[in-house]
């Protein structure tokens, strides 16, 4: 009998979870039959949504967890995998969600501002890989590794260097690791989202605002979905379909490639 292809029973944690992509990818799992750890910097928050899955769950609320976690500090990242394997058992699925913009014009670029974004987004996503690993690998079986990319990995915006620059490592990251990882079994893959109507995107927005580089609120989200061939900017359920599948068996045969979900913004 085939091996059932989705995602049933396995050990994911998702990080930057406490909202936005992240809280809906981890909810998604679930709701698909995953045991799923919400791991967040903000660990209140983070605790906030598992005991509001915990809620709904109807008799699987032993599935669900939270973690506090600074995804820059790797002490912290093993410690939340400890907890996640002392509690589940093992661990499955990795997704490095967490991450972080903050516009500035690029010849105003500080030394600041590119070291909080590249460690966050860049760092962090090295050091959950590698973590995360070194837990697959000892405990056998192989495992997947998901990373979030953005369409700001395929080309450069003006406003935002630091950030396309923090992209374009995870997708460097992304095809290194499925390099050196496929001899364990692992898989690693990422995907890259457009413009979503997240928390986040509204904080870039007043962001751009401060520093001129819109007039209104709104102008921002606007301006960069104007070429989305699907016509309207996404929601955080357009992309969980694509993550479901990355975490599940039935993509067990894909690894160092990044997916665009963006409604046709970019054309590569």
């Amino acid at each position: 009998m085939a091996e059932p292809q989705g995602v049933e029973g396995r050990v994911t944690i998702v990080t930057g979870a406490a909202r936005g992509i992240g809280r809906a990818i981890g909810e998604a799992l679930l709701d698909s039959g995953a045991l799923v750890c919400f791991a967040d910097l903000n660990a209140d928050q983070a605790g906030e949504v598992a005991e509001k899955n915990r809620a709904r769950l109807n008799g699987r609320q032993g599935a669900v967890m939270s973690a506090g976690v600074d995804v820059r500090d790797r002490a912290q990242v093993r410690d939340m995998i400890s907890k996640v394997v002392e509690r589940f058992g093992r661990l499955d699925v990795m997704f490095n969600n967490a991450g972080v913009n903050k516009p500035m014009n690029f010849l105003d670029v500080t030394e600041d501002n590119w070291h909080f974004i590249m460690d966050i987004n860049g760092l962090g996503c090295l050091i959950g890989i590698q973590e995360a690993a070194r837990q697959m690998i000892a405990q056998g079986g192989g495992g997947k590794i998901v990373n979030t990319a953005s369409i700001a990995s395929r080309q450069g915006f003006d406003n935002v260097a630091p950030y396309c620059a923090s992209k374009w490592a995870v997708v460097s990251l992304t095809q290194s690791a499925a390099r050196d990882l496929a001899k364990h079994d692992i898989t690693v893959t990422g995907f890259a989202p457009g413009v979503v109507a997240t928390e986040m995107w509204e904080q870039v927005d007043q962001d751009l605002m401060e520093i001129g580089a819109a007039e209104r609120p709104g102008q921002a989200m606007e301006e960069f979905s104007s070429d989305i061939l699907k016509g309207r900017v996404a929601r955080p359920e357009d992309i969980t379909g694509t993550t479901t599948f990355l975490a599940s068996r039935a993509s067990d045969y894909m690894t160092g490639q990044i997916v665009m979900i963006d409604g046709g913004m970019t054309l590569v």
